[in-house]
This record gives structure tokens, C-alpha cells and sequence, in this order.
């Protein structure tokens, strides 16, 4: 059945988009917006803050920015569901990977849909130096796109040992 190529990617990504829907529902029931409580004190702290931009705060104050989040992550999941099936079974990790990536737009794109912004709650930081906070989703994209490089830069190689030997340099 040609459907079974999409498992792996339909588990992934509800996975990470469920997981990451949960921790932003108990994070909004359980904590007051701006509301931090450390965890590793000078270093890691659970906050409730909402990001109304794209990643970094970029857009927050565009009067365009619903339209154009919610229609560019549109397109980011068809094309990562393309990009998907351009991969071998054999290549788990890119397909990994692609899954993580697309589950964390689609746990953002939930919350722009029924909030207009995303709940952010992981802060790290060193002292008064903070990262922007993040959460479940955000992470996983970024898992997913180092694994996807990872994936890549390893295809290359093996494509690469497989070449005729006049084709080495």
C-alpha cells in the first residue's frame, strides 16, 4: 500500500504536535502570562509568554503578520510533505527528521490559528543574558533541520564512496 511511505511521518508529527499542544495547555492553565519559575536557577526557567511575531519576535508589530504566518506555514507543510516523499525508505534519518519539522510548524501554526500568537515557555539564560524563549515545537524544528543537515551531509558522503574510482579526486 503506497500510503505506508506516510506513517512514519503522520506518527512523528502528531507525536511532536501533540506533545507540544499539551505542555502549551498546561503551561496556560497552570501559569499567569509572564510568569517564570526557575528551575536551574541563573540558568533554565518555565515562563508564560506569547510571541505574536515569526522566530525571534520578527513581524510582531506587522498588521499583515496572521495572514502572512498563516499562509506561509501553509505552504512550509505541503512543501515539507513534498520533500518527504522525495526520500528513500532507506533514508530514516532525513525522513526523522523532516517529520520533526513538520510537526513543530504544525503545533505553531495550532496555536496562530486560536490565539493569533504562539506560547513560548522554556527560557534559558545566564544570568540577565536570555535566548529568546521557545518551546516544544520550536525545538523540534530545530532538531529536525540539524538532523536534516546531518542526513544530508551523510547521503553525500555514501553517494560519494560509491562513485567509480575516475570520478574521486
Amino acid at each position: 500500500m503506497k500510503h505506508t511511505r506516510y506513517r512514519l511521518l503522520l506518527l512523528i508529527a502528531s507525536l511532536v504536535a501533540g506533545l507540544d499542544q499539551f505542555s502549551k495547555w498546561l503551561v496556560v492553565q497552570n501559569f499567569h502570562l509572564h510568569e517564570a519559575r526557575p528551575l536551574v536557577p541563573g540558568f533554565f526557567d518555565l515562563v508564560y509568554v506569547r510571541n505574536k511575531g515569526a522566530a525571534f519576535g520578527m513581524l510582531a508589530d506587522s498588521g499583515f503578520r496572521v495572514p502572512f504566518l498563516l499562509t506561509t506555514t501553509l505552504i512550509a507543510v505541503i512543501f515539507l510533505v513534498w520533500f518527504y516523499r522525495q526520500y528513500r525508505c532507506d533514508q530514516v534519518l532525513a525522513r526523522w527528521a523532516v517529520s520533526l519539522v513538520l510537526g513543530g510548524a504544525v503545533g505553531n501554526l495550532v496555536d496562530r490559528v486560536r490565539y493569533g500568537e504562539v506560547v513560548d515557555f522554556l527560557d534559558v539564560h545566564w544570568h540577565q543574558y536570555h535566548w529568546p524563549a521557545f518551546n516544544i515545537a520550536d525545538t523540534a524544528i530545530c532538531v529536525g533541520v540539524g538532523l536534516l543537515l546531518l542526513a544530508q551531509w551523510r547521503e553525500g558522503r555514501r553517494q560519494q564512496s560509491a562513485a567509480p574510482c575516475s570520478d574521486r579526486k
